[in-house]
């Protein structure tokens, strides 16, 4: 059901730079891009995950209660994709590990504070 989603940014080509190298951990690349906005996808017919810079020109801010979630396939790539975060600058939010019988998860923040899962399981 979801086909993307944004989060707003106050630099782009910051932000941009800590998606290429997080989200081509698991094979993501950039599916659309232009002076202020980015996305990327595994797949085209997959979603996406964009930044952008708001269009009203006003500052970015967090969503209290917003929140990211990229699934991948394996425990070991929730690891390294929180791992990858925090190499790059975010910060932590929950370390990874079972939330549940069938449910494992890291969180962080990225660069701009908009807050991200990565998970297996479900």
């Amino acid at each position: 059901m979801i086909g993307y989603v944004t989060l707003g940014t106050n630099d782009l080509k910051r932000a941009a730079a800590f998606y290429d190298a997080l989200l081509g951990e698991i094979g993501a690349k950039r599916m659309m891009e232009s002076a202020d906005f980015v996305a990327w996808s595994v797949k085209p017919d997959l979603p996406g995950l964009g930044v952008t810079k708001p269009f009203d020109k006003k500052a970015a801010t967090v969503g209290n209660g917003v929140m990211v979630a990229l699934v991948v396939d394996s425990e070991a790539k929730v690891n390294a994709l929180h791992r990858k975060a925090l190499q790059l600058g975010g910060k932590d939010e929950g370390a990874p590990g079972k939330r549940s019988e069938n449910f494992y998860a890291g969180y962080f923040r990225d660069l701009d504070g908009n807050k991200l899962n990565v998970f297996v399981g479900g």
